[in-house]
């Protein structure tokens, strides 16, 4: 078969994503209420209060709530809605998708393991900052509000794991071992 290198990295690239999002989903299923009341799933509530604690940190004012009416926790300053975390502010989309690129470019299990895990962590606590920056931004700045939650913080956690990839692929899996 000819490029067969490119098919088994397909393979494992989308096989390890789809295996993931369907894992994802069916957590999301449930763990999310849309019924009487609307609760979002614990990994969500979880970036609410850990993006809250690092405002609050620097003494922000910052407090959540959930929203009434939708799937999302109300992030506040100063008794003021400043930014609603959805299930897509988790960061567990991108990670599956950081994973899913790590499989496919395999390394050692030992390897290909520690890194996940590590930039699993990292990409988590980078968008909790990420969060905290935003709403404090949005706050100060509300101008700005599009230019900074479109571009300007995508831009830090996506180019975060394009860095994190970049390092896999360069020092950790194998394929630097079949150029060298």
């Amino acid at each position: 078969m000819k490029n067969k290198k490119i098919w088994w990295f397909l393979l494992r690239f989308f096989g390890t994503y789809f295996v993931l999002f369907a894992l994802y989903s069916l957590f999301l299923f449930f763990t999310e209420t849309k019924e009487n009341s609307f609760v979002c799933d614990p990994l969500t509530r979880n970036v609410a209060v850990q993006s809250k604690n690092v405002l609050n940190l620097f003494d922000q004012n910052a407090r959540i709530e959930n929203h009434p009416t939708e799937l999302c926790v109300k992030m506040l300053l100063d008794n003021y809605y400043v930014v609603g975390i959805i299930e897509g502010c988790n960061s567990v989309s991108i990670i599956i998708l950081f994973v899913a690129f790590i499989i496919a470019f395999k390394g050692t299990l030992k390897r290909t393991l520690l890194y996940a895990v590590f930039g699993m962590v990292t990409i988590y606590y980078v968008n909790i900052l990420r969060i905290a920056i935003l709403t404090y931004g949005v706050f100060n700045f509300g101008n700005y509000t599009d230019v900074l939650h479109d571009v300007v913080f995508p831009a830090i956690v996506y180019g975060y794991i394009f860095l994190l990839w970049i390092v896999w692929i360069h020092y950790f899996s194998n394929l630097r071992k079949d150029n060298e």
